[in-house]
Parts: structure tokens; sequence; C-alpha cells
């Protein structure tokens, strides 16, 4: 009973609210209760020059630095705002399409805090803003990680042995037995070794300016021209001329065949590369050829 009692409350309330809405004049949100054209004294045929002469005549009469009156002062704010709706031609004619359409009052409304709210913010300060936000975490996302990649590899007994090979390295193959000195060179150790591997940690490796979102987005229009110079030079080359294919344009080949990453394909040796590229693997009948032998491989080393 009670939370049916609740739920009737709930009804009621809202539709008197409502209510309140659809039977208040849409052209209240312009000037409040009052008439845009009757605050200024003139008729709504007036054209731009008849209101921009009504405005200034009731300024002078009402501003506050002519008129200390307090209610002048009130009625300047009102006359001041029916001048800024109606100077601007779409606004106006916003608050005549009000005033012969009262009962449109949520799509009225709708149109009056869009021209006033919408258009105050630049939708380019707004993609900037939201670009420069997302490179900065983008950017401290990728130190995190690298940062915790560090910490992790350091904690590795790898990472402690080729510290000491190295530090034997330099130091000769004789250790130093000052403690403060041997402190010194281990930090130095770490930092000379730790950039060492900078290179080594895949996934988490160090930010680059060149990577973020927002450098990538300004250089988007050379990126797109770069990538149409090329993919023209390709066409005019082994499309229309039947060229042969250099090695750096079949290694890519290659690699885009196999579905490799360029850093895996960075780290197969020459020989591999080279008898993969003599395959000729980009030709789909090479390529299914070879990834039978592989598949018969992994079973024969099973």
């Amino acid at each position: 009973m009670a939370a049916a009692a609740a739920i009737r409350w709930c009804a009621a309330v809202s539709a008197v609210i409502l209510f309140s809405l659809l039977i208040s004049p849409s052209t209240a949100i312009y000037c409040d209760e009052d008439d845009c054209y009757d605050l200024l004294g003139v008729t709504q045929s007036a054209n731009a020059s008849e209101i921009k002469k009504a405005y200034y005549k009731l300024s002078l009469k009402h501003h506050p630095d002519k008129n200390p009156d307090p209610e002048s002062k009130k009625l300047f704010v009102k006359i001041a705002n029916a001048y800024e709706i109606l100077k601007d031609e779409d606004t106006r004619a916003q608050y005549d399409y009000a005033i012969e359409h009262p009962e449109e009052v949520f799509y009225n409304a709708a149109r009056y805090y869009q021209a006033y709210y919408g258009h105050k913010t630049d939708t380019r300060a707004v993609l900037i803003g939201l670009l420069l936000v997302l490179s900065a975490f983008q950017y401290l996302n990728q130190w995190t990680r690298y940062n915790q990649a560090i910490e992790m590899v350091k904690k590795t007994p790898a990472y402690k042995n080729k510290l000491r090979a190295l530090e034997l390295e330099r130091s000769g193959g004789t250790t130093n037995k000052k403690k403060s000195n041997k402190q010194m060179n281990n930090r130095k150790l770490e930092e000379d070794f730790s950039k060492e591997l900078d290179l080594q940690i895949k996934g988490a490796e160090m930010p680059s300016v060149w990577e973020l979102v927002g450098v990538r987005f300004v250089l988007l229009p050379y990126t797109i021209g770069k990538l149409l110079l090329w993919s023209g030079c390709w066409f005019w080359r082994y499309k229309v001329k039947k060229a042969p294919y250099s090695w750096e344009d079949a290694s890519y080949l290659t690699q885009r065949s196999l579905g490799a990453s360029l850093d895996a394909w960075r780290t197969v040796d020459d020989a591999t590369k080279e008898d993969l590229v003599y395959r000729r693997l980009w030709e789909k009948p090479n390529l299914e050829s070879y990834m039978s032998e592989m598949r018969k491989e992994s079973k024969r080393r099973r």
C-alpha cells in the first residue's frame, strides 16, 4: 500500500511539473515573462536600425552610470538582454517562431539553448584539448609501463648476472673494496645497463613523442600524402612497368604474407630472410606450400 501511494504521489508531481511546462509560454526562456519587443518599445515588424536606435535611447536613460535607481538597473539588464536577442537575425527568427508557436515548448527551448550555449564552445578548441589530454595520458601510461618493466627486469637473476659481468669487465676483473665507491659504481652501471635494455623490453618501450595520438593527428595530412605517393610509385613500378621487386619491397611483401610484425621480422637472421624472400611467399601457391611444410615439420617434432 505504501509503495503504491508513493508511486501515485510521484506520478502526480510529475504531471504537475509537465503541465506547468506546457502551459508556460515558450517565449519565457528569452526575456522571462516580458516581451522582448515591448522592452525596447518597438513592434515586431521593426527593422534592425530601429531596434538599435531604441536600445541606445533606452540605455542612455537606464544605464547604471546615468541612473543610480536599483529598479532602473534591473530594467537595463532586461533591455540589454532583449537587444542581444533581437539584434541577431537567427535568434530573432527563433524568437518570432516561439511567439507564433507557443505550444512547441521543448522545441523552442532546445533551439534557444543550442543558439546561446552550443556555439560558445569552439569545436576546434575542444578537439585540441581532447588531443592534449589523450596525448598526456598516453605518454604517462607508457612511462609507467616502461618503468614497471625496468623494475621487473632488474629483479631477475639474468639482469644481476649481466650487471656483475659488466662490472668485472670494466674493472678488469678486480672488485672495488670501498663501499661508497662500489655503490656509486653500481648505480652508474645500472644506468648504463638500463640504456642497453631499452630496445629489449617488448611491449613496454620507452615513450616517444612521435607516437602520441596528438602528434600523429597533426602529421596525418603528411602521412596520408606520403602513403599516396608510395602507393602511386608502387603501382607504376610493379603494376605498369612490371619491374622485378627490389630486396626491400620483396622483404616487405614476405613479412606481410607471413603476418609478422616489424619487430619480429627484424629478429629473423639474414640467411632465413633470404630463403623466405627467395620462396616468393606473396604468391598464394608458394605461401600455401610453405605453410604446409611448417605444419609437417611441427608434427614431426612432436
